[in-house]
């Protein structure tokens, strides 16, 4: 066997793909096909049974009704939010561990990055809630009780910014990483200013990190729904749509309709953002 294998390098790749390979196509690619073709079923209002025949009607329904369309825009609205306020913080942070730090604290930084990815996510949505409202810390520094953002829409950008930024700084992190300092020094040798050097030399490197970044970001904060549930008070967006249908309303071909939307957005902004070379920073 080794012998046959040694002589056949594409029958011991194709053995050593084989497993993942079928986990990507059955578990990944064809459970995003059960989803596509459900999302064309109906479900009979008397029975609640589910009708297996091709019907346009949940997507008539969500392009017709307002509501969500509003929720749509919402959603979109906090992850654009949500990433560029990932953005401003990454980049001075992920600056200044690449470039500044000495090699011993760049370590400990990273690890300090890091460490929020181990807690719980519910545990850290939940300390969110205890911090935004109901006379917490938040509320105590501004001056009393209710003063606070409390819990809606505001409280739901700065939750996801808090736990989505490690996802941010990382990709600029290693970005700002292989950018040689030689070319730093040479740009001031040369004379050129901050500003200058910024523009010509860490921007071109930046752009396409901050773009992998966001791919994180975004897709992450487009779908979420449990810090909504959380702090979100009573916004809406479309993960909590999907989550209502699947659950109360026990309309599965109709939430599969909406969990349609994200994955067509995040496949335009891939397709989008495809150029800048954010895919090989991933």
């Amino acid at each position: 066997m080794r012998s046959f294998l040694h002589r056949h390098p594409g029958v011991r790749l194709a053995g050593l793909l084989s497993a993942p390979l079928l986990w990507l196509v059955v578990a990944y690619l064809g459970a995003l096909a059960v989803l596509l073709v459900s999302a064309f079923w109906a479900v009979n209002t008397f029975t609640g049974e589910v009708v297996r025949e091709f019907s346009l009607q949940n997507f008539r329904t969500i392009l017709t009704e307002d509501v969500y369309r509003n929720v749509t825009l919402r959603s979109v609205g906090v992850a654009a939010a949500v990433t560029v306020i990932c953005v401003v913080l990454a980049v001075p942070m992920a600056l200044y561990m690449a470039k500044v730090a000495s090699p011993r604290s760049r370590h400990w930084l990273v690890i300090a990055i890091l460490t929020p990815l181990w807690a719980s996510y519910l545990v850290k949505a939940y300390a969110w809630r205890v911090l935004l409202a109901n006379g917490g810390p938040v509320d105590w520094l501004l001056g009393g009780p209710g003063r606070g953002p409390g819990y809606g829409l505001f409280a739901t950008i700065i939750v996801l910014s808090y736990l989505w930024l490690p996802y941010m700084i990382l990709p600029i992190y290693a970005g700002l990483e292989r950018l040689p300092d030689s070319l730093l020094e040479a740009s001031a040798d040369l004379g050129a200013r901050g500003s200058r050097t910024f523009r010509a030399i860490v921007l071109p490197i930046l752009v396409p990190s901050i773009f992998a970044g966001s791919i994180f970001t975004f897709s992450l904060s487009l779908g979420d729904y449990i810090t909504v549930q959380i702090v979100g008070g009573k916004t809406q967006l479309i993960g909590n749509l999907v989550y209502a249908n699947i659950g109360a309303a026990n309309n599965l071909p109709f939430a599969a309709a909406l969990a349609v939307i994200p994955v067509l957005i995040m496949v335009i902004y891939l397709v989008a953002v495809r150029r800048s070379g954010a895919l090989e920073e991933l």
